[in-house]
């Protein structure tokens, strides 16, 4: 079954250039032996997403070019612009005109990496939330030495209630089943300190209230040293932190070890081929934490299926947020996160 995924032309630091060729490539890529064909709405002003794509799909073949198709939306929120603001005064923006195709049913996911607080604010005002559901979440995924777990919230809501916290955990274990395919996640309340008491007034109601859920496999507080040793499988944070956590595992991985790495090759003298093969090991080190590999990351507890990418996002990038996004679509997490949510308020009664 083809996917159709609306995706924000104008959304990101580079576009509609880079947005536009990753388009370009994820429909491509798509095509590929183990592939399922998608297709892209591409939202933005006429003309400059028009040149933009014409550019993109010079030498990819008329079958490519007939699978992406512009839509015009005249009006552009910014990536410096006040959320709230601007999705009241800009209501024909890409954003807008993107989302309005899922709620409509024209597309089956929308991508953007625009301007994170519009993307969910648009959400909201466009597709709304769902029930149950207080503040709808960015996720975050980090490697851990058994795979992966997921960070949750990475920016989205930086200050919190307990009652916020346990709904994330919740639609965190809902994604991990479904997408991951991974049975009885285990949550773990990111602290400063393993023991239950730990922690600031938030995180010590928190832990209370999320040992008494009895739809979550609570695995207790999780410091940062042992989330990497994957503690557990869901990390529930407020935005705040988990925002800093996140960028900070980010520029390790990345900035600090290459410069390290580099430095320590200089002063060994290593030949050529020996630093080589030390680049190498770095790459293959490095590869988890590559946010581009990604592309993108949901917006659980909205009506819709909505990825979230870097403001940065190369081609590289976004062709893999448009991929996700396809691949996300098809596995009913907003259902499945709408009935968990009524299933706990039953039995909370």
């Amino acid at each position: 079954m083809s996917r159709r995924i609306a995706v924000d032309a104008m959304g990101g630091d580079d576009a509609p250039g880079v947005v536009a060729e990753g388009a370009a490539r994820a429909v491509r890529s798509s095509r590929g032996e183990n592939g399922e064909a998608i297709e892209v709405l591409l939202f933005g002003p006429k003309e400059r997403a028009q040149a933009a794509l014409d550019e993109a799909l010079v030498g990819l073949g008329e079958e490519l070019a007939e699978a992406i198709r512009v839509v015009h939306a005249p009006d552009v929120i910014g990536m410096g612009e006040a959320p709230a603001a601007a999705v009241k005064q800009k209501q024909q923006s890409s954003m807008h005109r993107g989302l309005g195709a899922c709620q409509g049913g024209q597309a089956d996911a929308f991508a953007s990496a625009g301007n994170t607080g519009a993307i969910m604010a648009a959400s909201l005002f466009t597709l709304g939330r769902l029930p149950g559901v207080d503040r709808p979440s960015v996720l975050g995924v980090v490697p851990t030495l058994e795979g992966r777990c997921l960070l949750i919230d990475v920016g989205t809501n930086v200050d919190c209630r307990p009652a916020h916290l346990t709904q994330f955990a919740r639609m965190g274990v809902v994604y991990a089943r479904r997408v991951w395919d991974r049975p009885g996640p285990t949550v773990g309340l990111l602290n400063v300190g393993e023991e239950p008491g730990k922690g600031n007034e938030q995180t010590r109601a928190a832990y209370d209230l999320l040992a008494e859920q009895p739809d979550l496999d609570f695995a207790g507080n999780v410091e940062g040293r042992d989330m990497l040793a994957h503690a557990a499988d869901v990390v529930v944070c407020d935005g705040f932190i988990g925002n800093i956590t996140l960028k900070f595992g980010e520029s390790i991985a990345t900035t600090l070890l290459n410069e390290m790495v580099r430095r320590e090759i200089e002063q060994q003298g290593l030949s050529r081929q020996e630093a080589a093969a030390v680049k190498s090991v770095l790459e293959g080190v490095q590869e988890p934490f590559d946010y581009e590999a990604r592309g993108g990351v949901p917006l659980l507890g909205v009506q819709g299926s909505v990825f979230v990418g870097h403001g940065s996002s190369s081609a590289r990038a976004v062709e893999r947020m448009i991929l996700s996004a396809a691949e996300v679509a098809g596995q009913d997490v907003p259902q499945a996160i709408a009935a968990a949510f009524e299933e706990a308020s039953a039995e909370a009664q």
